[in-house]
């Protein structure tokens, strides 16, 4: 009995040490989010492309972004970024990749800042140990 003990114990520090790793790495901080302009235009606004990239090692879900007054004068495809409640909803909510990016354009007469507000990481799958 006592054997089986001594070997268990280790094995579940080890599971805790790995959840501990990966519990809450996923910040709005692990969210970068990266506009570029190329000069194209949509009638006298410039365009920007909005690139939305996942830094955590965890997938994430339910990506909120910030941006104070944001318009467009082009439309923008709802499912990759839309009015949610105060912030935007990215990419429908959906689960983006660790390194995965969303994009989405828009156009006006300057560029927004825009910033990561919220995120649910997503590490269920990176939890599981095989001992």
């Amino acid at each position: 009995m006592a054997r089986s003990v001594i070997v268990v114990a280790p094995a579940f520090l080890l599971v805790l040490l790995v959840q501990g790793a990966w519990s809450e790495k996923c910040t709005p901080a692990s969210v970068e989010v990266l506009q570029t302009s190329n000069g194209e235009k949509a009638g006298v606004d410039p365009v920007f492309e909005v690139t939305v990239r996942n830094k955590c090692e965890c997938p994430v879900r339910g990506v909120l972004l910030r941006s104070e007054g944001f318009s467009s004068s082009v439309p923008v495809d709802p499912k990759l970024f839309r009015k949610e409640g105060g912030d935007y909803l990215v990419g429908d909510g959906g689960l983006i990749q660790s390194d995965a990016v969303v994009q989405f354009r828009y156009a006006w007469d300057r560029a927004f800042e825009i910033g990561p507000a919220a995120v649910q990481e997503d590490c269920a799958g990176l939890h599981q140990l095989t001992v």
